[in-house]
């Protein structure tokens, strides 16, 4: 990729993007923001408690990882954001439109295991079933490549690089 693109790594709870997007970044040699830091409070409250989000509770969200998006547009970066709707990606597309997006995508059961040893992180594997059933994959008509999570997360980055190198 000669043009730095801003990426968007993507998919349900657990399956890698936190480890994956800093990884991914070195190697596209751009700066990584953590999606889950554009989180209002309210929300890691919410999710915390095992309470899905509403999309209103995701607009200022998507829109704040937008505007560091837009901010890095012809510089590149990559950000993790969940991004499981269409709309939500159409929202971050709006406010920066050449956004490629690396969606990881697994089998349930390793991301259900991989979710059960997390330390630390608001998101409990109750909800994963609800981040599966909002998921909507990448379109043919969407920027992006689609990155399955079996293997390391260095395989994984590695994976994604060489997808986005040969779109």
């Amino acid at each position: 990729m000669s043009t730095p693109h801003v990426v968007v790594v993507m998919g349900v709870a657990g399956t890698g993007k936190t480890t994956v997007g800093p990884l991914l970044a070195a190697r596209l040699g751009v700066p990584y923001a953590e999606g889950d830091d554009f989180h209002p409070q309210a929300n890691i409250a919410k999710m915390s408690s095992g309470t899905p989000l509403t999309d209103d509770d995701r607009w200022p969200w998507l829109d704040a990882i937008g505007a560091w998006a837009h901010g890095r547009a012809g510089h590149g970066g990559v950000v993790s954001c969940s991004a499981l709707k269409r709309g939500y990606r159409d929202r971050l597309r709006s406010a920066a439109p050449g956004l490629l997006f690396v969606h990881l995508t697994g089998d349930r059961a390793l991301i259900e295991d991989r979710m059960s040893h997390r330390e630390g992180h608001f998101m409990p594997t109750a909800l994963l079933d609800s981040q599966f059933a909002t998921l909507q994959p990448l379109g043919a008509d969407e920027a992006g490549v689609a990155v399955d999570v079996a293997g390391t997360p260095e395989d994984i980055a590695d994976r994604a690089a060489k997808a986005l190198a040969a779109r």
